[in-house]
């Protein structure tokens, strides 16, 4: 259950890193601060839902395309929180384009990083979780 939370807690984070990205990075991208959580939820809900079904669908039908799996799922994503009330905003199809390997690229590297990040405090003896501590020898 703790590693659930864990890895859910380090998609939510990486993926308001790649929305916060292309927000910082892009002009006709924008989020407003009301709306971000409920756009960086539905956004993780989404891509976390489709990146498997687009895997299969592709790797049945179309297997050339398995790299792109990942953009389009985020592609995908981006439409979906776009239309679920009015926080997120993207405007013209280079931003649609330039948004989807901006956030896509920032989730990915966060997601790999993240952990290590938690887990150099885990052993530096930042609240470690309880019976996951080294055994000592004496």
């Amino acid at each position: 259950m703790i590693r659930f939370l864990l890895r859910t807690l380090i998609f939510l984070a990486s993926a308001a890193l790649g929305l916060l990205a292309a927000d910082a990075v892009l002009d006709d991208f924008s989020i407003t601060a009301s709306g971000f959580v409920v756009t960086v939820v539905v956004f993780a809900v989404i891509q976390s839902v489709l990146a498997p079904f687009i895997a299969k669908m592709v790797s049945r039908y179309a297997p050339a395309f398995l790299g792109g799996i990942g953009l389009l799922a985020c592609y995908v994503a981006l439409l979906v929180a776009s239309f679920v009330g009015d926080s997120l905003t993207i405007r013209g199809v280079s931003t649609w384009v330039l948004a989807t390997i901006i956030v896509w690229l920032v989730t990915a590297l966060a997601t790999f990083f993240l952990p290590f990040v938690l887990l150099r405090k885990a052993a530096n003896g930042e609240r470690v979780p309880r019976g996951r501590r080294p055994q000592q020898t004496s």
